[in-house]
C-alpha cells in the first residue's frame, strides 16, 4: 500500500501543476495576439484603403470590409515610373548595405582586437556621430554636395551612408565577446590580421553582419527626406520620393497612395521573411559551429 501511495501521490499532483501553468500560457498568448494586432492593423488598414472607392475614404464610419476596387492599383502603377524607382532603390539600398557590412566588419574588428594609439578616441568619435540629428547637417551637406557636383546622382545617396556608427558598435561588441584564445591560436599558426579577420572573425560575425546589412538596407529603402532634397529627376529618385506624387494642390489621392504603398512594401516583406529564416537558423548555427 505504501508503494501504491508513493506512486499515486505525484501522479495526482501533476494535473494541478499543469493547471497552474495554463493561466500563464493563456496570458502570454493573449499578449502576443494583442501586440500582433497593434502592429498589423496599420498594414491591414492600408490594404483596405487601397481597395476602397475614393468617396468611401472620407466617410466618418470606418469600413473594414474590402470593396475590391482594383482600379486603384492600375491608376497608382500608371501614375509614376515605378520600374525606374524600383531599380534605383534596389541598387542604392543594396550598395549601401554592402558598404555598411564591409566598413562595420573592418572597423569593428580593428576597434575590438587591434592595438593602436588613439583607438579609444577614434571609437568615441565614431559613436558620437549617432548623437547628431540628421536634420542639423542637411544644409551643410547640401552645400558640400552642390560644390562637389554630386546633386542628383547615385553617389550622394550612397556615400554618406556607406558607414554607420551602429554597425561599427555592434560588430565591435560581438568580437569582444569571443574568447581571445581563438585569435591567439590563429596567430600562432601564422595568420596575419587580414587572415584572422576573413577566415576566423568574419564567419563568426555573420549574425551581426546580417543585422547590420538588413538595418542599412531598410534604412536606405525607407529614406525620403535626403533623396527628396538631393535629387531632382525621376532617373535618380527612389521609391519613397515617388510616393509623394500622390500629394497635390487639389488634395491627396489616398486610395492611389495606399495601393502604391502596398506594392512597394511587398518586396520588403518578402526580404524580411527570407532573412529572418536565414538569421535564426543558418546564421546562428554557423556561428555555433565556428
Amino acid at each position: 500500500m505504501t508503494g501504491v501511495a508513493a506512486i499515486d501521490g505525484p501522479v495526482a499532483r501533476a494535473p494541478r501543476r499543469r493547471s497552474r501553468g495554463l493561466p500563464g500560457r493563456a496570458g502570454r498568448a493573449v499578449l502576443i495576439v494583442a501586440v500582433a494586432v497593434v502592429f498589423l492593423f496599420p498594414l491591414f488598414w492600408v490594404v483596405i484603403t487601397s481597395l476602397a472607392s475614393s468617396d468611401s475614404v472620407y466617410t466618418p464610419t470606418p469600413n473594414f470590409i474590402p470593396q475590391w476596387n482594383w482600379d486603384n492599383y492600375v491608376r497608382a502603377w500608371q501614375g509614376a515610373p515605378w520600374l525606374r524607382y524600383f531599380g534605383n532603390t534596389v541598387f542604392i539600398a543594396g550598395t549601401v548595405a554592402a558598404l555598411c557590412v564591409t566598413t562595420s566588419l573592418l572597423a569593428g574588428f580593428a576597434f575590438a582586437l587591434m592595438r593602436f594609439r588613439g583607438r579609444g578616441v577614434a571609437f568615441a568619435l565614431t559613436i558620437s556621430v549617432l548623437m547628431v540629428p540628421e536634420a542639423v547637417l542637411l544644409i551643410p551637406n547640401f552645400l558640400v554636395a552642390s560644390r562637389a557636383g554630386l546633386l542628383d546622382t547615385y553617389l550622394i545617396q550612397i556615400i554618406p551612408w556607406a558607414a554607420t556608427g551602429f554597425g561599427v558598435f555592434l560588430v565591435r561588441q560581438f568580437f569582444q565577446t569571443l574568447p581571445p584564445e581563438i585569435f591567439e591560436a590563429a596567430e600562432i599558426d601564422g595568420a596575419g590580421p587580414l587572415r584572422m579577420l576573413f577566415q576566423v572573425g568574419a564567419p563568426l560575425a555573420v549574425p551581426s553582419l546580417v543585422l547590420v546589412g538588413l538595418n542599412a538596407f531598410l534604412g536606405s529603402w525607407n529614406s525620403f527626406l535626403w533623396p527628396y532634397l538631393f535629387t531632382s529627376s525621376d532617373a535618380m529618385r527612389p521609391i519613397q520620393v515617388g510616393l509623394q506624387q500622390f500629394f497635390g494642390a487639389e488634395g491627396t489621392d489616398w486610395t492611389g497612395l495606399s495601393a502604391a504603398v502596398v506594392f512597394t512594401t511587398i518586396p520588403l516583406v518578402v526580404l524580411f521573411l527570407f532573412l529572418q529564416r536565414f538569421f535564426i537558423s543558418d546564421a546562428f548555427a554557423g556561428a555555433v559551429r565556428g
